[in-house]
């Protein structure tokens, strides 16, 4: 490998998180060093960069991975988002991985995956042991919640006057999509290598759900206030209102888990990894209701 200009491949670049980790890394490397997979080729030139080489790979399709890592120095392996499907998908990259002669993966693991109450970080602890076994240096960057996923629906909720959920008075420490990108980018690009690191990366503040509502309540001049609901009762009504229920029993579980702390951190890791503050929830709120 080169270290002055490693190949830099990005898997599910087409994604929320992979778009943004994309212009994060032109901020730093030219557009020759970075690669982007994607399940169609075609579709994701449309709303990638101009520069990026595309290569096809499936999660799910281990020999597609063989072609996509050929020449590749670093790759950000950006979990899955088929629940229950993951460990089986991050396997089949990180075998290519081994044989492509990969000399780092970085992982979008769970904040404090190894002690988390969330159900979510199983999938997450599981990929974390497929990493120590393969023989690939890796560092695990370990994100706490996204701001989005508290804003996810935040006009009907004006419109009801009503925010649910289950976490009680459990705190977020959240930060913005854009925040952990930034940081993938910062260790993905890193001049020296950041193998063996692992960054338990959660926002610079905390709110509870409670706090939340009045936030957005103030900015948007209406009323807003939280109810909280038994996790059970929370699970159904996501389903209700027409979630598959294999994400509504995730949220509803994440909301639990955030009830005894899984999702608050104030260790400020993000942040000294961005060398700047993470995105203020207020920033967050104004963002969403202006969408």
């Amino acid at each position: 490998m080169s270290t002055s200009s490693p190949r830099l491949l990005v898997t599910g670049a087409n994604g929320q998180l992979g778009r943004l980790v994309i212009q994060q890394l032109l901020t730093r490397v030219p557009a020759s060093q970075i690669v982007a997979s994607v399940r169609n080729v075609e579709k994701s030139a449309a709303v990638l960069p101009a520069g990026i080489e595309l290569r096809q790979a499936d999660y799910g399709d281990e020999a597609s991975w063989d072609a996509a890592l050929q020449g590749i120095d670093r790759v950000l392996l950006i979990s899955s988002s088929e629940i229950g499907s993951r460990v089986a998908q991050h396997g089949n990259v990180i075998r290519a991985a081994v044989r492509a002669g990969v000399q780092l993966i970085a992982y979008t693991s769970l904040l404090h995956a190894d002690e988390s109450p969330l159900g979510l970080a199983l999938e997450h602890l599981a990929t974390e042991g497929l990493l120590k076994e393969s023989g690939v240096p890796f560092v695990l960057l370990r994100n706490g919640w996204y701001t989005e996923n508290n804003l996810m629906g935040i006009g009907d909720a004006l419109g009801r006057g009503v925010l649910v959920g289950a976490s009680g008075e459990g705190r977020f420490a959240s930060a913005s999509r854009a925040d952990y990108a930034a940081a993938a980018a910062a260790v993905l690009a890193a001049a020296d290598s950041p193998a063996g690191k692992v960054y338990e990366l959660a926002g610079d503040g905390a709110y509870t759900r409670a706090e939340l509502a009045q936030e957005v309540a103030r900015q948007a001049g209406k009323p807003l206030v939280y109810q909280d609901m038994p996790e059970a009762a929370y699970r159904y009504l996501l389903v209700s209102v027409g979630l598959p229920a294999p994400v509504a029993e995730m949220l509803a579980d994440s909301d639990a888990g955030a009830a005894r702390g899984g999702l608050f951190d104030d260790a400020r890791q993000l942040s000294a990894l961005i060398g700047r503050p993470t995105t203020p929830l207020a920033a967050s709120v104004a963002e969403a209701l202006k969408a």
